[in-house]
């Protein structure tokens, strides 16, 4: 038996051995987290010998990891604060990013909303309450029930600064109270599909026909345009942005294989068919 019990702790801890030295941990945005599966799988249909673990849970989760030496790659929908690059170098962890694709946030509601277009300020309104029933901009007589992502989302953050704040960091402009907080993009498409008076954001790679897609512009004088891939090359989409990874130091050996690989061709292509847009 105590044969049987070494034969099996030393299995045991080739197997770890050789996970830790063919793995890849990668963590943080939820609005990332179907792209970066795509990637992985696709890797380790090249690589048999590699395990690539991917999980969401929000940008911030996947900041806090890299900090924590957690995992060796964090995929963030927003770039990282000064005070968690601070946070990062204090404990010997130094930062790399790299931009591996682009996003439109979409703004949704119910496919029998009549509202099919509205501009920055109504959505400014919308989110911080000053609007509150649809028939204000033009809908049905019903009030609006507001999701958003939660605070720890990269999504939730680009959203506050860039529609709700409109990019002034002096602002102080937030989600009402009343917002519905979701633990992830897939919790809002599934409520925005149920609830005809609801409205919520998340990435483009989530669009589908349970929900519609509201055409922005930037004020009352400018077009309309939905996230699209065209749109969001051409700045024409207002809520657009970069997806990042963030790795400590220059990516080495099995990181840097798999980094080459997202910019490589195959790569690029996955960003285009999981609906983000691809920067080469």
């Amino acid at each position: 038996m105590k044969k049987i019990f070494v034969f099996f702790v030393t299995i045991i801890l080739a197997t770890i051995s050789w996970a830790g030295g063919n793995s890849i941990q990668i963590k943080g945005s939820d609005t990332m987290v179907n792209l970066g599966q795509a990637w992985a799988e696709s890797y380790m249909q090249q690589h048999k010998d590699v395990l690539i673990a991917v999980t969401g849970g929000g940008s911030g989760t996947g900041i806090a990891s890299l900090i924590s030496g957690t995992c060796d790659i964090a995929e963030s929908s927003r770039s990282m604060k000064k005070e968690e690059i601070a946070q990062a170098k204090t404990k010997g962890i130094n930062p790399q990013e790299f931009t591996v694709g682009l996003d439109g946030i979409a703004v949704v509601v119910h496919p029998s909303n009549s509202v099919d277009k509205l501009t920055i300020d109504q959505l400014a309104d919308i989110f911080t309450e000053k609007i509150k029933n649809w028939k204000e901009v033009g809908g049905k007589d019903a009030s609006i029930v507001l999701l958003s992502r939660e605070v720890n989302s990269g999504t939730h953050v680009y959203f506050k600064e860039n529609v709700l704040r409109k990019g002034d960091f002096k602002s102080t402009a937030e989600f009402d109270s009343t917002a519905l907080l979701m633990p992830s993009s897939q919790a809002i498409a599934d409520e925005v599909a149920q609830n005809s008076n609801a409205i919520g954001y998340y990435g483009m790679g989530y669009i589908s026909k349970a929900q519609k897609t509201i055409a922005v512009a930037k004020d009352a004088k400018n077009e309309y345009y939905t996230p699209t891939l065209e749109n969001v090359v051409s700045g024409k989409y207002y809520i657009s942005r970069p997806l990042f990874f963030y790795t400590n130091g220059d990516p080495q050996g099995l990181v840097k294989s798999f980094i080459d690989f997202v910019f490589g061709p195959a790569g690029q292509q996955i960003v285009k068919d999981t609906d983000f847009v691809p920067i080469k």
